[in-house]
């Protein structure tokens, strides 16, 4: 899903209408037209059906007004607020306003008068439709127009948005003082950023794009973010060859684990093999060997010289210099430690290991020790894949707290170093060397728990070396991961959710990925190896 800023849409507008020749009256009338048609989809129900429309005095209500001569066309009762004077309504949404019957019009320009006239009418409602601001806004409701967001708040009305909800900021996703609470928002042409950061994403209920004619050609030359969904993703699987083997899928390296983190090695590991890896092998400190053989019984270990308390040190070089041979990608870092001789050993192999290479947690600790390391790494394609924390200790700053800057600082980060990074988070970014950036649409906050950035891993891992590139592992792996989040959370709940669930939960997410694509595909062959 093509996601824009509040700005970019606005200029894809001007330049329809002033590069084009679209009328922007024909505009209107293709959005108005399609949100009544997804209106009377999803709520008209047998019978009477009622529908309110609150109106600004811009174009947001001058859509407005035709969904409401739509749904007079449809059979509907139809009630249209304006919170505007008469004589504040110019332009194409002055045209819109006369085409419908003066009798169905009330104008409430003034606080209160919502309230006196109107309180029955938004509980009455089938529906009640936000066409009050739009993307433009810029500062805190007040007056009526807050007054308005409450009484539709409190209705129990089925509400839609027109375009965003009022109230939310089209490009931060800002609630600007309150904001209208929807069970559908329709947007136009494009997603805005605003209806998919948090909170704004809250207020936006279910986000359907629909097209209102902007040219194919200027959408593709915009500026924009992807947004990661069932359809773009499952787009990414293809079916397996039915001649395959074990060595089609890749064989995969994990160089991870310390004393009292062979959890992180495990999940890492196991990960990997669920994620269809055809072989997996766990290099970790020797110490811990014995219990990594009981934790992976899928996944081969291979024992590492250590400081005899548990920490890989340099001494683990040649080894590992013969485990890097044959394999097809690499993942450095869960639970690695964080002592001194572990940290060179880190930033050494950064620089010398050839192969895709993911690098998570305590690898990202080191590498904030000397990021320049990143400029002088061998490998064709790295994927960092750090929390906020971790993100701040390779900035040497703060992060930002706000979600649109975070996206910018993330995008400057890869496009500096040369890598793909995961910024993990309740909307997940991924930035890649060339400037694209997505947002992940999948997981919930049950995943808010330990070990999930080392599932997270795993599975990167093992769609590197299924030969995926780097971009759409990122894409593949961050979503699939979500999903089979939001699976747990079907079956278990949001509370209690271990790493460990997500994990046995990766083939079902996988599959149901597969289900929605198979009508697209026929079988074809992965890369072989």
């Amino acid at each position: 899903m093509q996601v824009v800023t509040a700005h970019t849409m606005q200029e894809l507008d001007r330049r329809a209408i002033n590069d084009y020749g679209i009328p922007g009256r024909q505009l209107m009338e293709n959005a108005g037209r399609s949100c009544a048609e997804r209106i009377a989809r999803d709520f008209g129900l047998p019978g009477d059906n009622y529908a309110v429309i609150l109106a600004g005095k811009g174009n947001n209500g001058g859509d407005g007004y035709v969904i409401a001569r739509h749904l007079l066309d449809k059979g509907w009762q139809v009630l249209v607020i304006v919170l505007a004077e008469r004589q504040e309504i110019s332009g194409d949404a002055q045209t819109m306003l006369e085409l419908l019957p003066a009798t169905l019009v009330s104008f409430c320009p003034k606080q209160g008068e919502l309230n006196a006239h109107h309180a029955a009418d938004l509980q009455r409602a089938t529906v009640l439709v936000d066409a009050l601001l739009g993307t433009g806004l810029r500062n805190d409701l007040q007056g009526v127009y807050r007054e308005a967001v409450t009484l539709i708040n409190a209705s129990p009305a089925k509400v839609v948005a027109v375009d965003i909800p009022s109230g939310v900021h089209g490009t931060s996703g800002a609630i600007l003082g309150q904001a209208v609470r929807t069970d559908l928002t329709v947007s136009f042409a494009c997603a805005k950023l605003g209806q998919l950061l948090y909170p704004g994403a809250l207020q936006t209920g279910r986000l359907e794009v629909v097209d209102i004619g902007i040219p194919p050609q200027l959408l593709a030359e915009a500026p924009c973010y992807e947004y990661l969904d069932v359809e773009l993703v499952s787009q990414l699987l293809r079916p397996r060859d039915r001649q395959a083997h074990k060595g089609t899928f890749g064989h995969c390296l994990l160089i991870a684990g310390s004393t009292g983190k062979s959890g992180a090695a495990a999940l890492a590991a196991n990960a990997t093999v669920r994620s269809g890896a055809g072989l997996v092998t766990l290099a970790c400190p020797a110490t811990i060997n014995p219990i990594l053989e009981i934790k992976t019984t899928e996944a081969m270990t291979a024992p590492l010289p250590d400081n005899a308390n548990g920490q890989l040190t340099d001494a683990a070089l040649p080894l590992l210099a013969q485990l890097l041979v044959d394999k097809d990608a690499v993942a450095l870092g869960p639970g690695i430690g964080r002592q001194p001789e572990t940290i060179r050993l880190v930033q050494r192999l950064v620089e010398t290991i050839s192969l895709p290479l993911v690098i998570d947690a305590d690898g990202l600790n080191a590498l904030a020790d000397d990021i320049t390391v990143l400029q002088r790494t061998a490998s064709p394609s790295v994927i960092l894949t750090p929390h906020p924390g971790e993100m701040a200790r390779l900035l040497g700053t703060a992060l930002p707290a706000a979600p649109e800057e975070r996206i910018e600082v993330a995008r400057q980060f890869a496009r500096s170093y040369g890598v793909h990074l995961i910024l993990k988070g309740a909307r997940t970014l991924i930035a890649a060397p060339d400037g694209r950036v997505a947002i992940n649409g999948s997981g919930n906050p049950g995943m808010a728990s330990g070990g999930m950035g080392d599932v997270l891993t795993g599975v990167l891992t093992a769609l590197l070396g299924h030969g995926l590139p780097p971009w759409q592992a990122c894409q593949l792996g961050v979503f699939v991961h979500g999903l089979a989040g939001d699976l747990v959370v079907a079956d278990k709940g949001e509370i209690g959710m271990q790493a460990g669930d997500v994990v046995e939960s990766l083939p079902y997410a996988f599959q149901q990925l597969m289900q929605r694509n198979s009508r697209h595909h026929q079988p074809e062959p992965l890369s072989q190896k």
